[in-house]
């Protein structure tokens, strides 16, 4: 079976094909992004409700006298959350009484979203191994999450806006080049906004158009989540509802945002392993390969935490034969 293993491996390490997806797999596992991606999913599920009540309640202000007008824009802002869209235009009511409740609408909501900016930050720092004495730090770290927040914010709402209008209008026959306008426009503006994004939840050591394959490869996929999502989530979570009542929507909600972080962390460790050239990789080691040292150099050197401090790695030669008992 050793045998087998090792020359599966030498085959894919032949394959340029295979083994780039092979190295950026196993960076991901490496950064451990499944759990920075749960927890970006959790600040962005604590700042979606509060900022729901306070979109509404907005709504209902400024729009009480064009009722269809509001609820076309809810549905489009509703139009992000596949399946689930509809039990939260249920389930999420305007903020009554004066503008104290709003103004506290609005503290819990931007609170929620600088925790997940800062939580953004901290992933996309990890992913690209930048050391944390090179990290921003307070005030700079605060005010790249209130433009990360405000970025993300503004720039979701208008795509989510036309991937909605494209969804709409996707079934007449007669609007079909707006279908597709709305489409190509809101895929564009996707990937701007994960560029600017990605470069204001980036060191600055890290050069814009570096970031630009993640950008893209995001901006893509979310566009395609966007578009096919209900598809997706319809059979799994269509009757979480009659099942778990509202409970149902905290699981719907929580998978989707979970789904959404995980599919931006993996193409940001796709542009990191194709701009670091971090391929091929070794599945079995030993014997490691100089892109393999090149990895652990970079998960060493991240725990830098000030400046004048060196941290290295050192391979030491494997011992020749299996230790007795194997």
């Amino acid at each position: 079976m050793d045998r087998v293993l090792r020359a599966a491996d030498r085959w894919q390490q032949r394959h340029r094909w295979l083994a780039f997806g092979i190295a950026a797999w196993k960076k991901f596992g490496d950064d451990q992004a499944g759990n920075l991606a749960a927890l970006i999913a959790y600040y962005a599920f604590a700042s979606i409700f509060p900022l729901l009540l306070v979109f509404v309640t907005v709504l209902d202000i400024v729009l009480s006298g064009n009722p269809e007008l509001r609820n076309r824009l809810l549905d489009s802002a509703l139009a992000g959350f596949p399946v689930i869209g509809d039990q939260l235009k249920h389930n999420v009511h305007a903020l009554g009484g004066s503008g104290l409740a709003l103004a506290v609408g609005l503290i819990f909501a931007f609170a929620g979203a600088l925790g997940f900016a800062a939580a953004a930050q901290n992933a996309l720092n990890s992913a690209w191994e930048v050391p944390f004495s090179r990290r921003p730090s307070f005030p700079w770290s605060l005010l790249r999450s209130i433009g990360l927040t405000l970025v993300v914010g503004i720039g979701q709402i208008v795509t989510v806006t036309l991937s909605g209008i494209a969804g709409g209008t996707g079934h007449v026959i007669s609007g079909a080049a707006s279908h597709i306008a709305a489409v190509a426009v809101a895929l564009v503006l996707n990937i701007a906004v994960f560029w600017v994004g990605f470069r204001l939840a980036t060191a600055r050591e890290i050069p814009a158009r570096d970031l630009r394959l993640g950008a893209l490869i995001a901006g893509t996929a979310w566009q395609v989540l966007q578009l096919a999502g209900g598809y997706l989530f319809a059979h799994q979570l269509a009757r979480s509802s009659s099942l778990y009542g509202t409970f149902g929507i905290v699981l719907g909600l929580l998978a989707w945002l979970f789904l959404e972080a995980q599919l931006t962390l993996y193409a940001v460790e796709i542009n990191v392993t194709a701009v670091r050239r971090l391929w091929p990789r070794s599945l079995f080691p030993p014997p490691l390969t100089e892109q393999d040292l090149a990895a652990y150099r970079l998960y060493a050197q991240v725990e830098q935490r000030r400046q004048g401090q060196e941290v290295d790695v050192k391979e030491t030669e494997p011992p020749e034969t299996d230790p007795p008992g194997r």
